[in-house]
């Protein structure tokens, strides 16, 4: 299906190409990506929660947690947990990612998603995989027993938010566009790629990638958007939600070929959303220098 937004996005920056984004995707998983995806320990999902807002969140399980039934069919054997925004996903559309930090491969699949009782079931609209830049390697050291902990909700960046984002070297974007479906992608830089303009707002450099602007084209059509930043270490998650807008002078932000502001509606914080303990290993060396550029200072960013 043709996607506008993709259209516009590529065309204001000068692709040509015919096949690109949604159009070069196929719904079948090969037998290849099937075998990535029974291998992994997390996946990354965005879907719309019972409020109507678009969130990102992390699920996780042992190998085959999460496996392709056939080449259409992805079931996943967890369900978000009870502090999680996503709780109670029980149909919709989806967006999915499988990452693996140590070999900077990742898969993306798309599609519709039902709950069939402790699990998900999806059938696939599009799954492609992606390049490996700016993805930090990162292993797993130590897995804990137990739910979540608790949660908390906020409406505006606290000082702990503020560390948390501008120290973060990863994060993640749910976006959908009507009637053309959801995608959850994956967005890394060094340390203070991202930066917190005040209490509700924060902005993001988007740097050269495959060219398919499937994020962007989505964001084209609809601002409203879910990011989900990950604690590696203690395994706790910050969830945003609210709405996205591209700024298409990057000004003097190195590598960024335009920025994309954040103004944040809800904020949930779930301490030990995850029980998989990573350790860092090196940063992408596609990764672009981070500094506080006045471009981030100012007016830009801002939705």
């Amino acid at each position: 299906m043709e996607h506008g937004g993709e259209i516009a996005v590529q065309r204001r920056t000068g692709v040509r190409a015919v096949a690109l984004g949604s159009a070069r995707t196929r719904p079948e998983i090969p037998a290849v990506a099937a075998e990535f995806l029974g291998r992994q320990r997390m996946l990354l999902i965005g879907a719309a929660g019972r409020d109507g807002l678009p969130w990102a969140t992390v699920l996780t399980g042992p190998e085959g947690f999460a496996r392709a039934a056939d080449e259409r069919t992805v079931v996943i054997d967890t369900l978000p947990g009870e502090h999680d925004p996503l709780a109670g996903l029980d149909e919709g559309e989806i967006g999915m990612l499988a990452i693996e930090p140590l070999t900077r491969r990742r898969m993306r699949v798309n599609g519709t998603v039902r709950r069939d009782g402790g699990r998900l079931v999806v059938h696939t609209e599009q799954a492609y995989a992606n390049c490996p830049k700016y993805i930090q390697t990162r292993d797993i050291v130590a897995e804990v027993t137990g739910p979540a902990t608790g949660s908390s909700s906020a409406t505006v960046f606290g000082d702990g938010d503020r560390a948390w984002i501008e120290g973060a070297d990863t994060f993640f974007v749910a976006t959908s566009a009507p009637g053309l479906g959801a995608d959850l992608s994956h967005r890394g830089g060094n340390p203070g790629f991202v930066r917190v303009l005040d209490e509700r707002r924060l902005v993001w450099p988007d740097y050269a990638g495959n060219l398919m602007y499937m994020t962007l084209g989505n964001l084209e059509l609809d601002e409203h958007c879910g990011l989900l930043f990950l604690d590696w270490e203690n395994g706790d998650a910050l969830h945003l939600t609210g709405r996205a807008r591209v700024d298409w002078e990057p000004g003097d932000v190195p590598g960024a070929q335009r920025l994309v502001g954040f103004e944040v509606d809800r904020i949930v914080r779930v301490r030990g959303a995850s029980p998989l303990r990573w350790r860092l290993g090196e940063y992408s060396r596609h990764n672009p220098p981070a500094h506080a550029a006045r471009a981030a200072n100012g007016a830009r960013g801002n939705p």
